[in-house]
């Protein structure tokens, strides 16, 4: 894990990297469909913007694996660096103290992606670091997620 970035999954053996190709364009589609909901609801938030250009991204790591780094690359920097910046951003719309731990992710990813493009890796190796950069993403996208539907069931009655 340590050694490996993660698109390495992508490049192996078929049908591991087929599946792994596949499931990185869908969660890219399904962050495009997001950003088209946010869009709906507020034009002028800059959430639905970062929403789109993480999901380009995602798109673009499915469609180009690591053997392709001049498509690859700028791919992932997309995916990560506005997957974190819509955890900052998401701030707006949450509140304390989900805001704060929202912010929170966003600042760890951002904090990753900047160390990892200075090669500086702090121990855990450029898969490690890699991985710091994602998973405060996906856990971001999960809590947003859970938070926006609670958020939306406080208004619904249940009726018997």
């Amino acid at each position: 894990m340590s050694d490996n970035y993660i698109s390495d999954l992508g490049v192996g053996p078929m049908p591991s990297s087929a599946v792994f190709a596949a499931a990185v364009v869908l969660f890219g589609v399904i962050a495009l469909l997001a950003a088209s909901l946010f869009r709906k609801e507020n034009k002028k938030s800059l959430l639905w913007v970062f929403l789109a250009l993480s999901g380009i991204g995602a798109i673009g790591v499915g469609v180009f694996n690591s053997d392709y780094p001049l498509a690859h690359r700028p791919s992932a920097l997309l995916a990560f660096l506005f997957g974190n910046l819509a955890a900052v951003y998401s701030y707006k719309m949450a509140r304390p103290p989900l805001s704060h731990v929202f912010v929170v992710l966003g600042l760890i990813g951002l904090s990753a992606l900047a160390l990892f493009g200075g090669e500086i890796y702090l121990g855990l190796g450029v898969g490690g670091m890699e991985r710091m950069i994602l998973y405060p993403t996906m856990f971001w996208a999960v809590g947003f997620g859970a938070y926006l539907l609670a958020d939306d069931c406080r208004s619904c009655e249940i009726k018997s």
